[in-house]
């Protein structure tokens, strides 16, 4: 199989298990193709969420950082720039190519103060404002689509020129209005919506993977 059948065959493979799911495929693969050009530039994803939502950013960022169903191998240049700086205290084996994606749900001081300090709806914006450069994307995660945390982070990034994505239920919330590309689970109820959204993103995150790192067979 080439690249891109090995990449496709993963979302063909969701929308046969989740048949309710094939009325986003194109939305699907248009996020895709912005992930992919985001990570071939070597920028940066930033994702967001509250509660359930702030775990499954959490939970985004540790498969792209580092394996998740197959085995990444550091390239060859990185390889020699290892051995020529450590030689034999290389430890290399021990580390695993991965793409660039920063959870703003982290920085648990930061985020105390600012909330503390300034404004609570603002906490995401203000890392945005901050870490994202032209080029990158955020990745927004509310099920209502009514978050106003993204909202505000969602406005940060549409004025720096950061490409935003809302991944999302039927709510049609005031996210969308920042929106760059939407995905939207099945449902209007909050569990429902969430778990839709796990398959949803293990997908994206396996075709990311495979088109990275993967090799035809």
């Amino acid at each position: 199989m080439t690249k891109t059948e090995n990449v496709n065959k993963h979302a063909e493979l969701l929308f046969d298990r989740f048949p309710e799911l094939r009325e986003e495929s194109e939305n699907f693969h248009y996020i895709y193709s912005i992930l992919k050009n985001l990570f071939v530039k070597r920028k940066t994803l930033f994702i967001c969420g509250n509660g359930g939502s702030a775990s499954d950013g959490e939970h985004i960022t540790g498969e792209l950082l580092k394996s998740f169903i197959l085995k990444r191998k550091p390239s060859e240049e990185v390889k020699a720039a290892f051995e020529k700086e450590l030689g034999d205290e290389n430890i290399l084996d021990k580390l695993q190519p991965g793409l660039r994606a920063i959870s703003l749900n982290n920085h648990q001081s930061l985020s105390s103060a600012y909330i503390n300090d300034v404004d609570p709806l603002m906490v995401y914006a203000q890392q945005l404002f901050v870490l994202g450069e032209k080029g990158d994307v955020l990745l927004g995660i509310s099920t209502s689509g009514n978050a106003k945390n993204i909202y505000n982070a969602f406005k940060v990034a549409r004025a720096s020129g950061i490409t935003t994505i809302l991944l999302t239920g039927q709510n049609h919330g005031l996210c969308e209005k920042y929106a760059d590309a939407i995905l939207r689970a099945p449902s209007m109820i909050t569990y429902r919506i969430q778990e839709y959204h796990l398959p949803m993103y293990h997908t994206l995150c396996m075709m990311l993977e495979e088109e990275f790192y993967g090799e035809e067979k």
